[in-house]
């Protein structure tokens, strides 16, 4: 027992500590602890350390431009490059078939979608810091690629008389379709290279932070949005159902409109296959995902089925016999670098800019999952680099935006991918497809392709159930996401990301103009300060309320801190001094007219006349001249006593106020005035205000901006609620005995002449006019 005792004193003595110290005034602490004012670098002292140059700085410099330098080296060829020959050869197998299904997104020939899933990733082996994702199309870009190319090269642009047409005898009109393909291709390409213009500029510029602003529930509502627009282009393919190609606002409406009015048209041969394609690539989808771990390789069913159908095609020759839509045409081979037509960047530049971001928020939100799970950091700015220069290499080579596709990347690091190596080795795969397979894949169906797309939407579509989820945890998230998902189907994706990122901004100041707020007292015996309303055993000091605003103030939400600072004392100080100057005027006619006496015990009647002092507040005032004897007194008003004149004046039961700024993290121009105003408002009606548990920051900040003044002094700041509370109890033990709220007014009986006084809803800055009638009034 006696052990078990000693085993627990230890514990008990841990669990409570006692600290004595003196009470800290931001003065006093600063005279006791030698503050240094903080020196900030000269041009001189910033340019020495930005052009210091040695052997190490030139190599780290040259390591954070090439990534490569500082992986390669450490390279285990014995432990990695087996797991990264077997994940490179599974994911060049499915990035083969993604990029041809995504190529039908972006509205171009599907060979073209072999090209992008190529190119980037040679450029981003060398410039990218992430090791497992996949770089190449993804459905979202794809298809933000898609709208703008069918914007600017409608089939309307490429109409021609059908008997102009060679080899066809009919009359009317007819699209051509050569030319149609090579203008896409020229816009996709142009619009790349635009692309990655603006992520070099925005890596160089060091302003990756810019995806900070695209938050979670942002992205993920976004994204859902994207896999209703893919869903709906791709169903009428699914179909072969031809409808117009919809752009903007509506364009989903519109589309769904016209392809179910089209309906009977379907091509049963495409639908079927379309439809066990969906079925199939999900089923086994979902055996990957619940037995990935008894199943060393995901079954790249997306590879598999598609070689079946193509079999199938050609087998069965499903074009001629049942007027099935195949590929057709897969060029073998590269063509050569053309140059953008630069002419276009104009009519792109606004696309570009929100394709380019949410390119980029796509892979590095992809990339820091996979550096967090395997404990290495991805370079935000570099990203944007190595990406900008991945689009703007492809764009010379006919290829559309490339970023990194979340099942490609599941692919690529399920597989055992350990390093970039299995990305070129995913590349080399698809040079294979290029240059030798492309002509056994022209019989499949496109069908196929997009039912290829459609069933890796699968995990897109189930964050809708993100939804119940942030609305029980934080409702602004939850809106976040429906607004920018509802707004993205009807806008359309660029308007509809502008839009969601308006509002998610929107929902910050908002937050940050209307905060929290509360009345704070102190858990007896400690120094611990709570909201009253939340906690029983709070007890608020007598005299003294605590308010604590929990954000930055500024001339947004400066209004919203006036007015807490009023629920919480239970008075406006300007309506209070106010109504004090109105009866001060009534008490001063009152003596002069001899109604009331002015004594040193307070305000009595002259014995043997008739009392009037309870006038009414409408009468006329008197300004006659009036014999008065000739005497200096002085006088005590108790204003919260009843008072000899009929003015309502709100009783102010407090001498201090504590505002805690422990969450103030910063204050503008108007917020400093303000809080000078609101010091000075208090102080006219003898309540003391004192700042507690404030950032180092803001005494600079005040300092810079004239605060401190002969009135305004550094001992009213204090360290912590608590010192402030001590202070106040300290000084009001040693105090005189008389009610602070007294007020001494010395009156010159002989003056002839009225005191002007001037009551005002909101003082200015200086207060001149007030103070000078109660320096007139004041003893």
């Amino acid at each position: 027992m006696a052990a078990g005792e000693r085993a627990e004193e230890p514990l008990a003595e841990l669990s409570h500590y006692v600290v004595a110290r003196p009470i800290y005034s931001e003065a006093g602490f600063q005279e006791e602890n030698e503050r240094r004012p903080p020196l900030p670098p000269t041009l001189r002292d910033r340019a020495q350390v930005a052009c210091r140059c040695s052997r190490k700085r030139a190599f780290q410099i040259a390591k954070t431009f090439l990534p490569i330098l500082e992986w390669l080296p450490n390279y285990r060829v014995k432990e990695w490059l087996l797991s990264d020959v077997i994940s490179g050869v599974s994911t060049g197998l499915v990035a083969t078939l993604q990029g041809l299904a995504y190529a039908l997104l972006v509205a171009v020939p599907v060979g073209y979608g072999l090209y992008s899933a190529f190119f980037p990733i040679l450029t981003y082996f060398f410039l990218g810091t992430s090791r497992h994702i996949s770089v190449g199309p993804f459905p979202v870009v794809s298809l933000m690629v898609g709208s703008v190319v069918l914007s600017m090269a409608p089939d309307d642009n490429f109409l021609i008389d059908a008997s102009n047409a060679t080899g066809t005898n009919g009359t009317g009109t007819l699209i051509d379709t050569q030319s149609r393909d090579a203008q896409r291709v020229l816009i996709a390409s142009t619009l790349t290279f635009l692309v990655g213009i603006l992520q070099v500029i925005f890596g160089v510029l060091q302003i990756g932070f810019i995806v900070r602003y695209l938050a979670d529930p942002l992205v993920r509502g976004f994204t859902t949005a994207a896999a209703f627009q893919v869903l709906v282009s791709q169903l009428k393919i699914v179909l072969n159902v031809s409808t117009k190609n919809y752009n903007g606002v509506l364009s989903i409406i519109y589309t769904l409109i016209e392809t179910f009015e089209r309906i009977g048209t379907t091509n049963i041969a495409d639908l079927i296959a379309g439809l066990l394609t969906i079925f199939v690539c999900m089923v086994v989808k979902e055996i990957n995902d619940r037995f990935k771990h008894k199943i060393p390789i995901p079954i790249p069913i997306e590879v598999i089925v598609t070689i079946v159908a193509t079999g199938i095609s050609y087998a069965a020759d499903l074009e001629k016999k049942y007027n099935a839509g195949i590929v057709k045409s897969i060029p073998r081979g590269f063509l050569p670098p053309e140059p953008p037509d630069v002419s276009l960047f104009s009519q792109m530049i606004a696309a570009s800019f929100s394709i380019a971001i949410v390119a980029y928020a796509i892979a590095v939100s992809v990339g820091k999952v996979y550096a967090t799970k395997y404990d290495y950091a991805i370079d935000g700015n570099q990203e944007f680099i190595a990406f900008g220069f991945s689009n703007i290499f492809s764009g010379a080579f006919s290829c559309f935006v490339a970023t990194t596709a979340l099942s490609r990347t599941a692919v690529q690091e399920s597989t055992g991918g350990k390093t970039q190596v299995a990305g070129i080795i995913s590349a080399g795969i698809v040079l294979i497809s290029i240059v030798a397979l492309g002509k056994l894949l022209e019989p499949l169906q496109k069908s196929v392709l997009a039912a290829v797309v459609i069933a890796n939407l699968k995990g897109m579509f189930m964050q809708v159930f993100d939804v119940p989820r942030l609305w029980r945890q934080n409702k602004v998230d939850a809106m976040i996401w429906v607004f920018t998902c509802v707004a993205s189907i009807i806008l359309g994706l660029d308007l509809g990301l502008l839009a969601g990122l308006l509002f998610g901004l929107l929902t910050v100041v908002l937050r940050v103009q209307f905060p929290s707020w509360g009345g704070f007292g102190n858990i007896p015996g400690t120094d611990i300060y709570k909201k009253v309303k939340d906690y029983k055993n709070v007890i608020e000091p007598e005299g003294v309320k605590i308010l604590k605003f929990s954000s930055p103030i500024f001339y947004a939400n400066i209004d919203g801190l006036k007015n807490s600072l009023k629920s919480t004392v239970g008075f406006d100080a300007v309506k209070v001094y106010n109504k004090r100057l109105k009866a001060l005027r009534k008490i001063q006619k009152l003596i002069k007219k001899g109604k009331l006496k002015a004594t040193k015990n307070g305000i009595i009647s002259e014995p043997g006349v008739n009392n009037e002092a309870f006038e009414t507040d409408d009468e006329p005032e008197d300004n006659e001249d009036l014999q008065v004897p000739t005497k200096e007194v002085e006088i005590q008003v108790d204003w919260n006593s009843e008072l000899p004149v009929k003015v309502n004046i709100p009783k102010v039961p407090i001498h201090s106020l504590i505002l805690d700024f422990g969450a103030v993290t910063f204050l503008d121009i108007v917020a400093v005035r303000s809080i000078k105003t609101i010091i000075r408002e208090f102080e006219r009606i003898d309540v003391r205000v004192y700042f507690a548990s404030y950032q180092d920051n803001l005494i600079s900040q005040l300092e810079r901006s004239a605060f401190f003044d002969d009135i305004v002094r550094k001992d009213i700041f204090f360290l912590t609620v608590h010192d402030a509370v001590l202070y106040i109890r300290n000084q009001m033990m040693y105090s005189d005995n008389h009610d602070p709220i007294l007020e001494k007014i010395s009156l010159m009986q002989e003056s002839k002449e009225p005191i002007e006084f001037t009551e005002m809803n909101r003082p200015d800055d200086e207060l001149d006019v007030q103070e000078e009638a109660m320096r007139r009034l004041a003893s």
